[in-house]
Order: structure tokens, then C-alpha cells, then sequence
């Protein structure tokens, strides 16, 4: 009987292992609903914001008083302000963005048709710069380990910095000029086949690439004073074993952390980027939105971007806590 009770509790006791991972995942959740809320209230605050009345500032100054007060009778700006944020919030959980003041297409409709073009530049710079940054960082803090190599040490600290500091909208200037229109090698801009994707793709990543090389490269040589890799290295282990089984995972648990919070900016950079090469993705519209003061729309792309950057964080936290458990789920 006693066996029997014993057992009975150790199967209604949750295992060891499920619990914090709970407790982390449910953690998780709520930070980014939080984040989700503050991010589409204060979208939806934007057009109450703005100085004037937002539909005369898009239709124009001499548009008739009965065309401003027909469009802001369709956006339902005539409403009390809790009963435009309720409307606001509905629309978003079926999926309705609003419709634009100028052309009264829904605004979904034009997400829909350029968010492809923006995530075919996002992410091929995004795998870009892993691909890039990680083995260059890691390779260079093998190379300058122990103070040696001090002229390569410098040479990469100089490059990476000077590359990092120079904004995408001047990278992506300089790549046309000598590229395009010096060379000829790729076209000038717009979305012309594969060889259109170049220009961008490298304006985009070398910013992110320069710091996030010399994260690892920094993160690397901490890890490679530990005692475990003394220990490993007593064991007369591989070196290649020695930096891709016990080095490399415990610097990209720090680099994760800082990387992923400068990752979010890449998505940010698409902006400048995508109005350089005329690239027709979400990019260019918001610009020209913010120039015709086509505020739903801009409101709709906004809000595209900040849950992009939210999903971006959350995939990072998830990450870290597969990489290292133990220290991410104690810290919630």
C-alpha cells in the first residue's frame, strides 16, 4: 500500500524538468502579450496624436468639407475615442488593418502584396550575417588568443568598428556608385531578378555582422580562460572539438543575448535601405505614407515591423534557454 501511494504521488507530481519549462514558457507568453498590447495601443494612439485632423492633412487643404467628413465617417474618426479603440482591437483580431485614407484599399491588402519583397531582403541578410559574424569572430579570438597576432587584432577591431559605424543609407550609396554604376555588375535598383538582391542584402548585413563578429570574438576568449577548456584541452581533445563542442555554444549564450537585441535593428534598416535601391516592400510604402500623411497605412506597417521585433526577441530567449538552460529558466 505504502508502494502504491508512493507511486500514485510520483505520478501526479509534474517531472523535475516540466515545470520550469513551464513556468519559463508561460513567462515568455506574457511578456510578449504585454509587449503586443503596449505595441498596438500606442499605434493606435498615433493618429490621435498627430496635431489637426489627420483626413484633411491627407486629402488636402482645398478638399471639400462634405468628401473630409464622408471619409472620416468610413475610418469611423467620428466616434468616441474607447469606441475607436475597441473598433481598433476587433479589427486587428479579425485580421482588418483599416483602410487607407488616399486610395481606400485596405491597408492589409497592401501589406499582404509587399511584405514578400520586404522579407525576401530581411532574411536572406539576416542568415547573412550569422553565417558571416559568428565563424569570423570565433576565428579571430582563436587567432589573437593570448595577446598574439597584434597587428590582425587590430586590423579587425579597426575594420569592424569603421564598418559598424557607417549608416546603411550610405553603405548601399557607396555599393551603387561603384557596383552598379561604375562596374555595371548589378543593376542600379529596383526587383530584377537575383542579382538585384546582392546590393541590398550586403548594405543591410555589414553593419550587423561588424558588431556581431566582434561580439563573439569577445565572448570567445572569455570562454576559452575557463577551466573546462584547460580541462578539455588536458584530455588532448581535438582542437576543432575543442572550440565547436565546449567553446562555441557557451560564447553564443552571451552573443545571443546582445545579438538579438541588435538583429531587431536590421529589421529597422530595411527602411532606409529598401527607398536607396526603390525596392518594393513595406520599406519604401511606409516612407512614402509618412509623406502623403496616410496614416492608417502608416499605423498598419508599424505595427508589422514592432511584432517582427517582438517575434525576433522571443525566438532569441527560446534559443538561449535550449543553449543554456539552466541559467536562462533560473532567470526567468
Amino acid at each position: 500500500m505504502t508502494d502504491l501511494t508512493a507511486a500514485t504521488a510520483t505520478a501526479a507530481v509534474p517531472g523535475p524538468r516540466a515545470g520550469p519549462w513551464l513556468s519559463f514558457g508561460l513567462r515568455r507568453l506574457g511578456r510578449f502579450a504585454v509587449s503586443l498590447w503596449l505595441l498596438v495601443t500606442m499605434a493606435f494612439l498615433m493618429i490621435q496624436l498627430i496635431p489637426g485632423d489627420p483626413v484633411r492633412a491627407a486629402l488636402g487643404l482645398t478638399a471639400p468639407a462634405e468628401l473630409v467628413n464622408a471619409r472620416r465617417a468610413a475610418l469611423g474618426l467620428d466616434h468616441p475615442l474607447w469606441l475607436q479603440y475597441f473598433d481598433y482591437l476587433g479589427g486587428l483580431v479579425r485580421g482588418d488593418f483599416g483602410t487607407s485614407m488616399l486610395s481606400g484599399v485596405p491597408v492589409s491588402q497592401v501589406i499582404g502584396d509587399r511584405l514578400p519583397a520586404t522579407l525576401e531582403l530581411a532574411l536572406p541578410a539576416f542568415a547573412a550575417v550569422i553565417v558571416v559574424a559568428v565563424p569570423l569572430g570565433l576565428l579571430f579570438a582563436v587567432l589573437t588568443r593570448g595577446g598574439r597576432r597584434r597587428g590582425g587584432e587590430l586590423a579587425f577591431t579597426s575594420t569592424t568598428v569603421l564598418l559598424a559605424a557607417i549608416p546603411e543609407f550610405l553603405v548601399a550609396v557607396a555599393l551603387v556608385a561603384f557596383f552598379a554604376v561604375q562596374l555595371g555588375w548589378f543593376p542600379v535598383a529596383g526587383h530584377e531578378g537575383s542579382g538585384s538582391l546582392v546590393l541590398p542584402v550586403i548594405a543591410l548585413a555589414l553593419g550587423p555582422a561588424s558588431v556581431l563578429s566582434r561580439i563573439v570574438r569577445v565572448e570567445t576568449l572569455s570562454v576559452l580562460g575557463n577551466d573546462f577548456i584547460r580541462t578539455a584541452r588536458a584530455k588532448r581533445l581535438p582542437a576543432r572539438l575543442v572550440y565547436a563542442r565546449h567553446a562555441l555554444p557557451n560564447a553564443l549564450t552571451a552573443t545571443l543575448t546582445l545579438g538579438g537585441m541588435m538583429l531587431t535593428g536590421l529589421v529597422a534598416g530595411t527602411v532606409l535601405v529598401e527607398n536607396v535601391f526603390a525596392w518594393p516592400g513595406l520599406g519604401s510604402t511606409i516612407a512614402q505614407s509618412i509623406l502623403q500623411k496616410d496614416y492608417p497605412l502608416v499605423q498598419g506597417i508599424v505595427l508589422v515591423y514592432g511584432v517582427g521585433v517582438l517575434l525576433v526577441n522571443l525566438a532569441v530567449d527560446v534559443l538561449l534557454a535550449v543553449l543554456d538552460p539552466r541559467s536562462t529558466i533560473r532567470e526567468g
